[in-house]
């Protein structure tokens, strides 16, 4: 009998914090944090595959190619090269840090990073209307001569009077290269990362052949299609939450423990869940689901072991959730 087969998607404030600088020493600590909670998932026999966001990191390496190129005339490098700049420092830093876990836990289990492209429609209506926010906050005057000699799109920056920021597109992810390599690893005993910052965009040509996009991915969506296209049991998106919350923060606010996919559906539809931040994730663990997997939760890292906390999205209702949210 097969081990079951979780996903388990990291955000990028998993590694870095955003009142952190964002040194490797507050990195490494966070990390290690966040991968002691996921242990127990291996303790219950299950095989693991670990997404992870680059939000701050990624940005990040924008700012030093700006400072490169303005200090040094070194050429700014893409951002599909970026994100896999991203993909390389992030997935070793879980790595090492997670066979250290490992060790420590008595765990004898190999873990591998890979690299991942993940392909995207070049038609897609995203690239029509960038809106992903990435790098540092520019000037008005700055943001107008990088567009004049780059082509950079930007958009006020509402956090900051005055600033302007590059958007990309963001488009939806259609399918994730190597993919069997991936679910044979993970089948095999193996915990993989992957994906990482949603995964690097490609696209194909009229030949097949794969080309660049300059362009990021929701890694909650590309986490969800390739737990769907690898048949996995469960899908886990861990943020700073323990529970999806109908009103957040607001006068009505009511913990949702459990929703089955016709009442999610009518909660998206009422607006229930704000666009960039809830709404996102609950789109990928809608499309978990929708295409074959058993169960998503949304819940925060710390509380995973604990199974009593997290927001369980399910295509029906199990007969032992006694409680629903209407």
């Amino acid at each position: 009998m097969k081990n079951k087969l979780a996903v388990v998607a990291l955000g990028g404030n998993a590694l870095l914090r955003g009142s952190q600088k964002g040194t490797v020493e507050e990195q490494t600590q966070n990390t290690i944090d966040t991968l002691e909670n996921l242990i127990f998932l291996v303790k219950e026999g299950y095989d693991v595959i670990i997404a992870h966001g680059n939000g701050p990191q990624v940005g990040n390496i924008l700012m030093r190619n700006d400072a490169g190129e303005q200090l040094y005339n070194i050429p700014q490098m893409p951002l599909d090269i970026d994100v896999a700049d991203s993909q390389g420092g992030i997935g070793y830093m879980i790595e090492r840090n997670l066979r250290n876990v490992l060790k420590q836990n008595g765990i004898e289990k190999d873990v591998v990073t890979l690299v991942t492209q993940v392909v995207v429609d070049k038609n897609d209506p995203a690239f029509a209307d960038p809106l992903k926010r990435v790098g540092k906050i520019y000037t008005k005057a700055q943001a107008d001569e990088l567009r004049a000699d780059k082509g950079w799109i930007f958009k006020e920056e509402v956090k900051t009077e005055g600033g302007w920021r590059r958007v990309v597109p963001s488009p939806k992810p259609i399918r994730v290269l190597n993919e069997k390599v991936i679910e044979n690893l993970a089948r095999q005993g193996n915990i993989v990362i992957t994906v990482g910052g949603g995964g690097i965009p490609v696209s194909e040509d009229e030949n097949g052949n794969l080309c660049p996009v300059e362009a990021v991915i929701d890694k909650d969506l590309a986490s969800a299609l390739i737990g769907a296209r690898i048949k996995a049991d469960e899908f886990y998106i861990l943020t700073d939450v323990s529970f999806v919350y109908h009103d957040f923060r607001g006068p009505n606010e009511k913990k949702l423990e459990f929703l089955n996919h016709a009442d999610t559906m009518k909660y998206m539809e009422d607006g229930t869940f704000a666009e960039g931040s809830m709404a996102p994730k609950i789109r990928a663990c809608l499309s978990f689901i929708e295409n074959g997997g058993g169960k998503s939760v949304i819940t925060e890292a710390t509380k995973l072991v604990d199974k009593s906390y997290g927001t369980k999205i399910t295509m029906e209702y199990d007969k032992n959730d006694v409680e629903h949210n209407f």
